[in-house]
């Protein structure tokens, strides 16, 4: 069996790059900066399309519709848009109650920027406890979508999506170790490993995405020119 670091270096030797999208995620730059664009991501990726090619070319849509347009630009402005302007953007009406309801209670939250209502939201937010906690309990918001908020709320850690548990139990099986299931059970193994190996949780959570193949062509390589906006 073969020695866990040297296994996890030669998977992330694939995604080179990354940590510089990851360092931004962690610092609520992604989208230019703009959460509200990061909330509208975060409920679009929650229904589990191809995120270059379904969900970024729509958050983008709505970035030249809406935000540069004036439309929505806070938070405040999406928890009091209408649906059916939202749904000519994205006919899901589950990712829109979603996002709204994000918006909604991130803009309620005591604090001067919508920057600043995610990160100290994140902050205090539980993973154990994650179905207590107000955003938890919104109706769309999963666990993944959960974990991808605190993420770029600026906590360090990873979502428990289906690609990132094969690629991250895969490397555990090679390692000689046991694979983990349980979804709390795996992020907390995720971070054990990232700490063990020398590397952030988060760009674990990102190479295992980036490092898929679409057609013959890696995504890391393939969406390489879409990095610097996300």
């Amino acid at each position: 069996m073969g020695n866990l670091k040297a296994i996890v270096d030669e998977y992330m030797s694939m995604a080179r790059g990354i940590d510089e999208m990851c360092t931004r995620c962690l610092r609520t730059e992604r989208w230019g900066g703009s959460v509200t664009l990061m909330v509208v991501d975060a409920a679009f990726t929650s229904i589990g399309l191809n995120y270059f090619t379904a969900v970024v070319p729509k958050v983008d849509y709505f970035r030249r519709e809406f935000v540069e347009a004036g439309r929505i630009k806070t938070l405040k402005d999406l928890a009091e848009s209408g649906t059916d302007e939202l749904l000519e953007v994205w006919r899901n009406r589950r990712s829109w109650e979603a996002a709204r309801g994000i918006a909604s209670y991130l803009s309620a939250l005591p604090y001067g920027t919508d920057r600043e209502a995610l990160r100290s939201w994140a902050r205090s937010s539980s993973l154990v406890n994650w179905r207590l906690d107000p955003v938890g309990r919104i109706r769309g918001v999963g666990l993944v979508t959960y974990q991808y908020l605190r993420m770029m709320g600026g906590v360090d850690t990873v979502m428990p999506d289906k690609i990132v548990k094969r690629v991250i139990n895969e490397m555990l099986v090679k390692a000689g170790e046991e694979p983990v299931e349980d979804n709390i059970a795996f992020i907390l193994k995720a971070e054990e490993i990232a700490k063990r190996t020398g590397y952030r949780p988060i760009d674990l959570c990102w190479m295992t995405w980036m490092i898929q193949p679409e057609g013959k062509i890696m995504r890391m390589d393939k969406y390489s020119g879409l990095l610097h906006m996300i």
